[in-house]
């Protein structure tokens, strides 16, 4: 990396509740109704306490985009009518294409202790929208792990660093999904292409980001510099954690409705409609 990224804003994650009462922080998706192109939620879930998780997120439609979810802690059982089932544990990764149309379910298997993750979702092209829904279970033992000179643990979720290639990969979005672990001042650089989107979330000390403190439960935005090739983190001197996401914008028109995300609205009531009538998969 050559030129790093400036930065376009830092945004706090508001307090927000899913599912059947499941608490949790949302920063992209939120009351803010910010989207950043192709992704259109970000939610963090963090609860020592079960009655703040154990409702889960019992069955619910989706069709149109993606869904990422990161285990930090706890376990979830996923349930979908396409036929699939998993059990997403610590440090595991369950990535679903909903595509067409997908009924699912995620509920807590635990009564107590931490329950701690991500989930993010990411637009699909309008050529795929009605793809047949997929889903992989990806265990926390598949997600490459590597470590820099400078110290900081890297789990290569999607897209690439440091020279390995991560558990996921989509052409139309390319994202780019890393869990960093930063030891107190250790520094971290990521090459991406000027012109993907990226953000980094810190659920863990703090980051400094192009000179400004970027504190736990804040979201910092990179601005697409013309000539950049990549952006650059440092830890406080407490250490830090976060996720840094990045990817290629659609340049789509966005409808949603709810669980809904098509491009017209027009393909938004045949959704509602596909959903009522039972048609989605």
């Amino acid at each position: 990396m050559t030129t790093s990224r400036k930065l376009q804003a830092v945004i706090e994650s508001v307090a927000a509740s899913d599912g059947a009462g499941v608490k949790l922080r949302r920063s992209l998706g939120s009351r803010q109704n910010l989207r950043f192109d192709p992704f259109l939620m970000l939610d963090e879930f963090f609860s020592d306490n079960p009655d703040d998780y154990l409702a889960g997120f019992p069955s619910h439609p989706h069709r149109g985009f993606e869904t990422v979810t990161y285990m930090l802690d706890g376990r979830m059982r996923h349930r979908d009518s396409a036929g699939h089932e998993g059990l997403l544990q610590g440090g595991g990764v369950q990535w679903m294409t909903a595509g067409r149309g997908v009924i699912h379910s995620e509920m807590p298997e635990q009564d107590a202790g931490r329950m701690e993750g991500f989930q993010l979702w990411l637009n699909l092209p309008a050529q795929d929208k009605m793809c047949a829904p997929w889903y992989r279970d990806i265990p926390a033992e598949a997600i490459p792990k590597l470590k820099t000179p400078d110290g900081v643990v890297v789990h290569v979720i999607a897209g690439a660093s440091q020279g390995a290639a991560g558990a996921m990969q989509r052409q139309a979005t390319q994202p780019l999904y890393l869990d960093l672990h930063f030891p107190a001042g250790a520094s971290f650089e990521q090459a991406m292409p000027a012109a993907h989107n990226a953000f980094v979330y810190v659920y863990r000390g703090e980051l400094d980001v192009e000179g400004r403190a970027v504190k736990r439960q804040r979201m910092a935005i990179f601005a697409n510099t013309p000539g950049s090739d990549g952006v650059a983190l440092r830890a406080g001197a407490e250490g830090a954690r976060a996720i840094l996401i990045a990817g290629q914008p659609l340049g789509e028109p966005i409808a949603q409705h709810g669980p809904f995300v098509m491009n017209n609205h027009e393909q938004i009531i045949q959704a509602v409609e596909d959903y009522r009538a039972g048609r989605l998969a």
